[in-house]
């Protein structure tokens, strides 16, 4: 075989990156992504090290600020990270924290019991990561100072500029624009990671101050995990009271604290679980634990006292229209996390400690509270009988070759022809106009065009049969063909991406957030599994004729069009699409649907809390509090602006 030595491999070939250079390198290792939520990942990294400070008893206050000049600043009251020279390296322990890759005093449990910070990259990252970083501790009566810029490179050396009686550590940073898409700290997701952190840890003050907007904002709980689950069901029919446990295994000496309630028009179930108050968004050995123990519960009791009548409940059916908080504490030496960004925890003896915990804990509350059990063990029944109900409903479906379904079907859905069901997209468009170049423009094998009629139903608060009465609904459940609420099955969707293609208007914005409550509350697996997506159409289309040829750009906003005017030279001219309509087939394609240009947003839920307050608010019957979200959010000049335009 002959060797092709523009690929030739030697020792020269292999690069040493120093110090912090790995970080900028590859910065999605560490913070997940380079968008906003890698940005907010670095202000998390530093509010966790204050959090693991108040966590060993240290210091009850931390203070988040935004800053004018585009930093943010993390103030606790804790210890202050230690100054003196560490005898390894003959450095200041501060400086090795913020440089050094795997340092700090977490791998300790003299001291740290308990701490998110396991890997010890944190701080460091945060500065790897920023144009500068400002480190000031206030320790043993001194304040201590050290500076880094430019990714971590020290430029004042640790210094004492005076005595003072406060302690703790004060860290303030401005990420670097070179790393991250946008560098502009949002108010709203640094607010609920604070609220997020004091329902965890109650007695603990967390401050937000927004010098931007001098908007200032305290979160703090006496009550905890109980005041989370009342946060989240604030507008939802409740079925039990809220019920809360703890225990601290004495084998393990892992802290463990469950709060829960069952809300009777709820189909969804919202389980968040946090270690060392870390939220692990993808799961892992605590939940595992959890959802088997408290299963197992619920079907033990009702065969004791002969409710369940021989039938056995699955875990879909315990779990449907339930909350419980999960918030465990986890010794160093026993922690492990999968991943730097900590979703999900491996640690194994989680899994049989919080099964027997929870298992026993809600044993004896079914027991202590006979009734309240009769009412939970029926609903968990119903809801096995609908599961089993709306199953055969399908399998009889898929039998017969006309049915209802298939009729409303056939003159909307422009089907995709592959069978390879993960490979294919459904297009969900606004308006038959649209539909019509979109059936044009698309790649028939994969692609599957559903045009809308009108406006979605806002299913916010809705029940299932009230839902199903809607044919546009309806329609998307049979399509995407795996069920809905606690029938959905995300193995039986026929499609792998499912996006929302509307206008670039107000209109269109309503249809997304009409779709997105939809599946946010009956098909909510299809979000969190990343499968829905929605469509950026350009807002411009920059041409001129040049040589009896038309040469043309695509701009997605204001900032593009200027660059395409200067890319297409004099003599542009600039049509402004006002809807999907306006574009023809092929431009539909080439902008909006082929995978090699086109620019979809995934949606996801990044913080569940929040989540859930922005759909109950601006999709629920409390008009008063949207009004209210309305006039504190929203800038009705740049709305103006936005109307004349499409107008």
């Amino acid at each position: 075989m002959a060797i092709n030595e523009k690929l030739s491999y030697g020792a020269d070939d292999i690069h040493i990156l120093q110090g912090l250079e790995g970080v900028r390198k590859r910065p999605a290792m560490y913070i997940g992504s380079t968008n906003a939520t890698g940005l907010h990942h670095l202000v998390w990294e530093v509010v966790d090290n204050a959090v693991d400070e108040a966590l060993s008893g240290f210091g009850n206050k931390i203070t988040v600020t935004i800053h004018k000049d585009g930093s943010v600043s993390v103030l606790d009251e804790g210890r202050g990270i230690p100054c003196g020279i560490n005898k390894e390296t003959g450095r200041p322990a501060v400086e090795i924290v913020f440089t050094e890759l795997h340092a700090g005093g977490k791998f300790n449990s003299a001291v740290y019991k308990s701490a998110a910070g396991l890997h010890g990259v944190g701080a460091s990252v945060t500065n790897a990561l920023s144009l500068w970083c400002d480190v000031t501790v206030y320790l043993n009566g001194v304040v201590n100072h050290i500076r880094f810029e430019n990714g971590g490179h020290l430029v004042t050396p640790l210094e004492q500029l005076g005595g003072t009686k406060r302690h703790g550590t004060l860290v303030r940073f401005k990420p670097d624009p070179t790393i991250f898409s946008t560098v502009d700290f949002k108010r709203e997701t640094i607010a609920g990671h604070l609220q997020e952190s004091a329902f965890l840890m109650k007695g603990v003050m967390f401050v937000l101050i927004d010098e931007r907007t001098g908007d200032n904002q305290e979160f703090y709980c006496e009550n905890g995990l109980v005041e989370y689950v009342q946060h989240i069901n604030v507008n939802k029919k409740e079925l039990t009271p809220i019920t809360a446990f703890s225990e601290t295994d004495e084998n393990t000496g892992i802290d463990m604290e469950i709060a829960l309630q069952y809300c009777s028009e709820d189909y969804n179930e919202t389980i968040l679980s946090y270690v060392n108050n870390v939220r692990t968004k993808e799961g892992g050995t605590h939940e595992t634990g959890f959802r088997t123990g408290i299963t197992r519960a619920v079907n033990d009791f009702g065969e004791t006292y002969n409710i369940l009548h021989g039938k056995k409940l699955d875990g879909n059916d315990v779990r449907e229209g339930l909350t419980a908080i999960i918030s465990l504490k986890i010794p160093e030496a026993l922690l492990e996390f999968e991943g730097q960004t900590k979703g999900k925890l491996g640690t194994q003896e989680a899994t049989y400690i919080v099964q027997n915990f929870i298992y026993n804990k809600f044993t004896y509350y079914l027991t202590e509270n006979k009734e309240l059990a009769t009412i939970i063990i029926k609903k968990c029944l119903d809801s096995q009988a609908a599961r089993i109900a709306a199953r055969k409903a399908k399998d009889d479906a898929r039998s017969v070759k006309k049915v209802k379904n298939e009729v409303i079907l056939s003159d909307k859905l422009t089907p995709a022809q592959s069978k390879d069901y993960l490979k294919n997209e459904l297009f969900i468009v606004e308006g038959d106009s649209a539909g019509g170049s979109a059936k044009k423009g698309r790649d028939r094998l994969h692609q599957a065009i559903l045009p809308l009629r009108g406006k979605p139903l806002n299913t916010d608060g809705l029940s299932i049969s009230t839902v199903m009465k809607n044919e546009e609904i309806a329609t998307i459940i049979n399509t995407i063909g795996a069920g809905f609420g606690q029938t959905f099955n995300i193995e039986d969707i026929h499609y792998g991406k499912i996006i929302i293609m509307t206008d670039a208007d107000t209109d269109g914005a309503h249809i997304q957030t009409l779709l997105l409550t939809f599946f946010y509350h009956f098909m909510r697996p299809l979000i969190t599994n990343g499968n829905v997506y929605i469509a950026v159409p350009p807002l411009y289309r920059i041409y001129k004729e040049e040589n009896h040829k038309i040469k043309q750009e695509y701009a997605w906003d204001d900032e593009g069009l200027e660059a395409c005017k200067k890319k297409i030279g004099a003599g542009y001219k600039v049509s402004r699409y006002k809807g999907l309509g306006e574009m023809d087939a092929v431009q539909l394609k080439e902008t909006t649907m082929d995978p090699r240009s086109r620019l979809l947003i995934r949606v996801d839920i990044e913080d569940p809390l929040l989540a859930e307050s922005r759909v109950q608010t601006l999709m629920g019957k409390d008009t008063t509090a949207r009004k209210k979200w309305v006039e504190e959010n929203v800038d009705f000049n740049e709305v103006d602006t936005f109307l004349k335009e499409v107008k």
